[in-house]
């Protein structure tokens, strides 16, 4: 029966295992299915695509935006320095992946005119006009430099698509790195300020194409400034048709957009003011024959259909690499940015690092066919979201415009003005510029994030836009470590929760292993040692000099004993005398006891997060006030909610000496106010403490008294406050 029992134990483990690999296997395949999901969004979204609810709004929302996405490709092709037809490649061939592994459902993706003009920053670096001159004579015998623009364009399109694969692999590794929270660095002032530099940027580059006015092209620090001087140097060359044609388009487009954003909830769709003014001056360039009549410069040649992909030049690597890393992270932050807001919108999550994932796979996609950095334009997406947009189909659909712009109507558009194209770009920087707004209220918040704001803006203009981001993320987080860092003598405590009865003695511990002391042991230690040197000085061992204390020479000092040796509680006479001593608490005692150095003058405690007060934690924080107080450690607070003070007042928590004055807004006012505070005491603060010797009272009741006098010049000494000022005050009053 034993055997026939274990038998069966057997079977029944077999049995229980062998089901614990099919439900671990199970598993196994969920959770593979899942990772498939999170890499491939697509999967996670399409099952659940609402046809009869959405297709009609996704279909409507596709078709305005690639219409606008359209004119903006052949537009922000001219800050990359290339031929237009290659904007509507780079309008196109991002969105294909992102339709497959983007986690945003509203973004259009596509190019942008900061991340083109970084682009465009690197091209006319490495490929200048200089490059390709040719030397040609006439008829009079005399030599002309032409521009040989064919080998030009085609170089300038290669090293855009390289840099656009280096970006994309940069992309991939970060995303594939987990390193998303990169964009936390890129604080809102920061990229306010470099934005708003770019568009500058952007439009002294476009001015020139408006102006139909020739100048070099120049790179580098202070390269801004060099193209305004020749600009205006050369404005005598500019041509009226262009001109006229730019300022009517920046106007209509302008007024046209207001229109539309203060009538949003009346007009249903946005009217596509682009796409109309390109139809109109194309129509008007075509039947007026600007280019032979005024020499006005038109876009002359769109290639018509698609060309097959050009590997990169890995070779170019090198000299890119720095400029491709800093257009990856803002190319990156732009796209998550704009995503968050829509997403936050309409309740759904964007995966920071699947994003990275997905603009690096599709940049390394579109820079084998001839495209220049994807991410995302503001404009376009408004237009995606406000026209009915509700997933990634509308971008799709999008796409799918501009293919037929490629295929089929890119001929129609060669007649059509530069200068209407830069007009374009120009009128789309409205809101980027309109950010120069946000200074003053910066400056009133906090003026550190507004000095952020200017520096990084005016740095991106003089440096150029990849290195002005660098000098101006250095310079946050160099602000960041001077916020951060305590200044000497000051000890900074920051709750991250509310405080109650529950974690109350939790913040004591930390506050005690933050300034490295219990301020009840302080105390009770400067006591015994005082009442061991009035010992000292009464049997004459100790002499007190105008420099301070010292033990005379020839007796023995038998005031150092054992810190531990019971205290004498018996009563002294002390004759009434005043003598002059220096108590510095931080240097060597004439007397053994072991006084816990207190290397701090100052102690802010930042509520910035605590959210509430209990009775407990309010009385508890009272006590550490006072103890801290009566060791000559001031406490203040900071970054406080008005309920918190409320709550304070309706707990009794001020008094005469808790007054509301050690109340500050910010962290940093407290440490201005503390600066101000030593300084003003460094001129006329007391030095000195003096003992009085008075008639004999309880030892309990304190028998030192301690006086302030002034001996300018001499180390601060540290005053005993609490019970012996309550002493002091007593003596006089038998007095």
């Amino acid at each position: 029966p034993l055997c026939s029992f274990n038998k069966s134990m057997d079977i029944e483990e077999e049995k229980e295992l062998e089901k614990h690999n099919k439900e671990d296997w199970c598993c196994s395949r969920k959770k593979a299915f899942q990772i498939t999901k999170s890499f491939i969004p697509i999967l996670e979204w399409l099952p659940n695509y609402r046809v009869k609810e959405w297709l009609i709004s996704d279909i409507i929302s596709g078709i305005s935006t690639g219409l606008v996405a359209t004119l903006q490709g052949l537009a922000y092709a001219l800050l990359v320095a290339v031929p237009v037809g290659y904007g509507l490649y780079s309008a196109f061939f991002p969105i294909l992946t992102y339709f497959f592994l983007g986690t945003s459902r509203h973004i259009s993706v596509g190019p942008f005119p900061v991340v083109s003009l970084m682009v465009g920053s690197v091209v006319l670096s490495m490929a200048p006009d200089e490059n390709f001159l040719l030397v040609s004579s006439n008829t009079t015998g005399l030599n002309k430099t032409l521009i040989d623009t064919e080998s030009r364009d085609a170089q300038r399109v290669l090293i855009a698509s390289t840099v656009t694969f280096l970006v994309g692999i940069i992309q991939l590794v970060l995303g594939a790195l987990q390193i998303g929270f990169i964009v936390r660095y890129l604080a809102d002032p920061l990229v306010g300020g470099f934005t708003t530099a770019a568009a500058f940027q952007v439009f002294v580059s476009q001015l020139k194409i408006v102006l139909n006015v020739s100048t070099k092209n120049y790179n580098g620090i202070l390269s801004i400034i060099y193209t305004l001087i020749e600009i205006f140097e050369r404005i005598g060359t500019t041509n009226i048709a262009d001109l006229v044609a730019g300022l009517l388009t920046i106007v209509v487009c302008m007024a046209v957009k207001e229109i539309n954003d203060r009538f949003k909830h009346k007009i249903p769709i946005p009217i596509p003011i682009e796409v109309i003014v390109t139809i109109v001056a194309t129509g008007i360039s075509y039947g007026a024959d600007l280019e032979k009549k005024y020499n006005a410069g038109i876009v002359k040649n769109i290639p018509r259909g698609f060309l097959p992909p050009v590997p990169p030049v890995v070779s170019m690597f090198s000299q890119m690499a720095a400029a491709a890393f800093s257009i990856a992270v803002v190319a990156y932050a732009i796209a998550v940015s704009v995503g968050k807001v829509y997403a936050t919108k309409y309740d759904y999550a964007i995966d920071g690092n699947q994003e990275f994932i997905a603009f690096g796979i599709s940049n390394v996609f579109s820079g084998a066919f001839s495209c220049f950095v994807a991410t995302t334009a503001l404009s376009r997406t408004a237009v995606q979201e406000s026209t009915g947009g509700k997933t990634q189909v509308a971008g799709l659909i999008s796409a799918g415009i501009v293919m037929i712009a490629i295929v089929a109507l890119g001929k129609l558009l060669e007649p059509l003005q530069k200068s209407v194209l830069a007009a374009v770009v120009i009128a789309n920087l409205k809101g980027m510029f309109m950010q120069v707004c946000d200074v003053p209220r910066l400056w009133r918040q906090n003026k550190v994030d507004a000095m952020i704001w200017v520096f990084t803006c005016v740095a991106s203009i003089i440096l150029g836009l990849d290195l002005g981001l660098l000098a101006g993320l250095v310079f946050g987080l160099l602000t960041v470590v001077v916020r951060v860092v305590e200044p000497q003598g000051v000890k900074i405590l920051q709750f991250s929760s509310p405080i109650f009865y529950a974690n109350i003695d939790g913040l004591k511990s930390s506050l005690k292993s933050t300034v490295g002391f219990d301020a009840v042991r302080v105390y009770n230690k400067r006591l015994k040692a005082l009442r061991k040197i009035q010992k000292l000085i009464k049997k004459g061992k100790l002499k007190a000099t105008k420099n301070g204390i010292i033990s005379d020479s020839g007796v023995a000092n038998e005031a150092f004993e054992p810190d531990e040796d019971p205290e004498e509680s018996e009563d002294l006479e002390i004759p009434t005398r005043e003598i002059e001593i220096q108590v510095d608490w931080n240097s060597e005692l004439p007397v053994k006891v072991n006084v816990p150095k207190v290397p701090i003058h100052s102690l802010i405690f930042d509520f910035g997060a605590v959210s509430f007060l209990d009775v407990v934690a309010v009385r508890s924080i009272r006590t550490i006030v006072k103890e801290f107080e009566r060791i000559d450690v001031r406490v203040y607070f900071a970054s406080h909610q008005d309920s918190i003070v409320t709550k304070l007042e309706q707990c009794a928590f001020f008094d005469d000496n808790i007054r509301k004055d050690i109340f500050f807004l910010t962290v940093h006012d407290a440490v201005l106010h503390i600066k101000s505070q030593i300084m003003y005491k460094d001129i006329q603060d007391p030095i000195f403490e003096k003992m009085k010797y008075a008639e004999p009272v309880d030892l309990h009741s304190q028998l030192l008294t301690l006086k302030i006098s002034q001996l300018c010049g001499l180390h601060k000494t540290w005053k005993l406050a609490g019970p012996f000022r309550e002493s002091m005050a007593e003596m006089h009053a038998k007095k």
